[in-house]
């Protein structure tokens, strides 16, 4: 299994969320950001900690302590379900190294520690391979292709994959 420390999320990573501001790592999100969205996300990762609502990490691996992407999970109401919804990112240099599958896995084992059972869902868009591969290797199962709207007027096509944070960790 990949060597992966997930390092609770503070002041200290605006940087690695600038470099993750990308059109390849923010193509998820409808393209790279202002820098002002940038810092008001930065802001709403540290503040969904304080408020109960989730939890964003920074991904840590051996030698890299600045890190080199980031995982979390958050509040999110799924039709009549309340559940939560994850989401990740790893930089391109460290892509292909079982790296966003080990911190998802994390991920998934601190949401469960937590207490909070909720349903954990994910929704990479239905041609982003390399999330839909995460999903599976992460053990989530997939519900099937949704039309998600990420901002307003900006609908994906994704799949929805579903993580039981009742079922024990693999």
């Amino acid at each position: 299994m990949t060597d992966v420390t997930l390092v609770p999320w503070s002041a200290a990573d605006l940087d690695l969320l600038r470099r993750a501001n990308t059109p390849e790592l923010m193509d998820q999100m409808g393209g790279p950001e202002t820098d002002e969205q940038v810092i008001a996300r930065h802001a709403r990762y540290q503040r969904i900690r304080q408020e109960g609502t989730g939890f964003q990490f920074r991904i840590v691996i051996p030698g890299h302590p600045e890190g080199v992407g980031m995982v979390g999970y958050w509040d999110l109401e799924h039709g009549e379900e309340r559940a939560f919804e994850s989401g990740w990112s790893v930089e391109a240099e460290y892509r292909g190294r079982g790296i966003a599958p080990a911190a998802v896995r994390a991920m998934l084992d601190l949401a469960r520690a937590s207490g909070d059972l909720r349903p954990v869902h994910a929704y990479p868009r239905v041609d982003n391979l390399a999330s839909n591969v995460v999903c599976r290797k992460a053990g989530y199962t997939l519900l099937g292709p949704l039309e998600f709207e990420i901002k307003p007027g900006l609908v994906l096509h994704t799949n929805d994959w579903v993580y039981d944070l009742t079922a024990p960790s693999a």
